[in-house]
């Protein structure tokens, strides 16, 4: 919906691609579908699901074997977001960079668009 030729909407990194591909092989799911929902202190937050079959409108990236898909509501916020995953010794999980946003909580896990 957002796209620019030759650019993907977000970009994401071997760690992430690698973490993303395990998931489904394990999970037997077609992707993982990343969207935006209202929430937190922030007032927005990321979501994450399984899906077994993409939406027609879903936005999909696909990258050494991950497949992310993004929810249209979702294309606008996340238009170029590196998604990576990151292992520290009290906590693992995904992490967004994204450009669009313009405040975050302390927590990390809400945010807000400008």
């Amino acid at each position: 919906m957002f796209a620019i030729p030759g650019k993907q909407a977000v970009t994401i990194t071997p760690k992430a691609a690698s973490q993303i591909s395990k998931l489904m092989t394990q999970a037997g799911h077609a992707g993982l579908r990343i969207g935006i929902k209202k929430g937190g202190c922030a007032g927005m937050e990321y979501t994450m699901e399984y899906v077994n079959e993409p939406d027609a409108n879903d936005e999909v990236v696909e990258q050494d074997g991950a497949r992310v898909l993004i929810a249209p509501m979702a294309q606008m916020f996340l238009f170029g977001t590196e998604i990576d995953y990151e292992t520290s010794l009290l906590e693992s999980g995904f992490k967004f960079r994204n450009p669009n946003v313009t405040e975050a909580c302390g927590c990390g896990e809400s945010i807000k668009f400008g």
